[in-house]
């Protein structure tokens, strides 16, 4: 599943990470079947000879179904949340769900030829940790760590961490960054936001 993708591409790829919430009924063999069930889209865009548009499409699909797409927008934009309307927010959580599938979509095409495996996982008191290895040609394998939680009611991933690095973390200072950017208007980081990934 994975090409001439260096770590540090990866890094600056994969900007979609999320938040916490309590557990309900999760347990850990459904917390694994998610991650492999992610990771088993992912390969099967990548195979499918599609074009780039075509594919961060389907990444946009994968990432409404495997990931808790609102929670992971509500993070990043972090405390500036509290001033924006609910209409606002509605408009940045579809903005930022392109943005995100957009970002990963540019790169997870590079992937053909390399495999991401399951290596473990435990509870934690989100949820569970789900321990994968990614192996790319060309470069040594490195961790990339799935948080899973059914906090939306739903089994999803909620955030993500490659090489310990938190990808929504990451995002949340890239939003800020843009929203200061653009003096403190929400609806003019949305724009920006909607043509960058």
């Amino acid at each position: 599943m994975l090409n001439n993708l260096t770590r540090r591409t990866f890094l600056a790829a994969s900007g979609g990470a999320l938040v916490a919430g309590p557990v309900w009924a999760l347990n850990e063999a459904q917390a694994r079947a998610l991650v492999d069930k992610l990771v088993a889209e992912i390969n099967r865009v990548i195979a499918s000879g599609k074009s780039e548009n075509a594919m961060i499409r389907d990444f946009e699909k994968i990432f409404a179904t495997y990931g808790d797409v609102p929670i992971m927008a509500q993070y990043a934009l972090g405390v500036d949340g509290r001033s924006a309307s609910a209409a606002q927010k509605r408009k940045f959580g579809d903005v930022f769900a392109g943005y995100i599938s957009r970002k990963y979509g540019k790169r997870f095409h590079e992937f053909i030829g390399g495999r991401i495996e399951v290596k473990s996982a435990r509870q934690i008191k989100a949820g569970y940790e789900i321990k994968t290895t990614a192996y790319l040609r060309g470069e040594a394998p490195f961790e990339v760590t799935f948080l899973v939680s059914d906090k939306s009611g739903r089994n999803l991933f909620f955030n993500m961490f490659i090489e310990g690095v938190n990808m929504l973390l990451t995002e949340r200072t890239e939003i800020g960054a843009l929203l200061d950017r653009n003096g403190g208007n929400i609806d003019k980081m949305i724009s920006d936001l909607s043509r960058m990934g």
